[in-house]
């Protein structure tokens, strides 16, 4: 199952605002193709960046960066490891008016996806990667992770629970019979859950 959570704040009436979708690891901005175009014919601009993936923090800032170009107020969603990425891009941006949480980590103030990866049983995403070294600009090494070509579809597609960040965060949750790549299996039902988020922070 994978259920996604929302946490609406209060909009500018009449205002729609700009759906920012966030890719997870192991994807990339076009695992949205299927949610954007609902949203878009309902009057809502879209936008999925593409991002780095190189980091925590670093994909963190490029996000909050990316979140000053945008005008107007914001519903700002991620998928998978993003969730922990948009919770800290989003922290003192006032545009933003709510964060949904697509199969995604929903840390608390201070903890990162890893800790919480490790925090509750049930993680199979460690013995699967790769670990790929890439050069960094200051001559040193930095790491990139892939999981592993004959577990992915096993690894990343599997049904997986994602509950217990959930129901912690005290969010609203949509749950849905898909797999972790729930915006590409399901985009119909993941694109409810944003437009659900986006319309409550204008008070429709």
């Amino acid at each position: 199952m994978a259920p996604a959570g929302a946490t609406a704040a209060h909009g500018t009436p009449g205002k729609k605002p700009t759906v920012v979708l966030v890719h997870g690891a192991f994807a990339d901005s076009s695992s949205w193709n299927g949610v954007v175009e609902r949203p878009k014919k309902d009057g809502y601009p879209v936008v999925a960046p593409a991002n780095p993936l190189r980091g925590y923090q670093s994909d963190a800032d490029y996000v909050k960066s990316f979140l000053k170009s945008v005008k107007g107020p914001v519903v700002l969603a991620g998928h998978s490891y993003r969730g922990a990425v948009i919770s800290k891009a989003a922290e003192g941006e006032p545009n933003v008016k709510a964060l949904v949480y697509i199969a995604a980590f929903a840390p608390d103030k201070g903890e990162s996806a890893l800790e919480l990866s490790n925090k509750y049983p049930g993680s199979t995403l460690g013995p699967t990667l790769n670990t790929v070294p890439f050069p960094l600009p200051d001559g040193g090494t930095g790491n990139d992770l892939y999981i592993k070509a004959d577990k992915f579809h096993r690894q990343f597609a599997a049904d997986v629970p994602t509950w217990v960040m959930a129901q912690r965060a005290h969010s609203r949750t949509t749950e849905i019979k898909a797999s972790h790549a729930v915006t590409v299996s399901r985009p119909g039902a993941v694109t409810r859950v944003i437009e659900q988020a986006a319309s409550a922070t204008t008070g429709h």
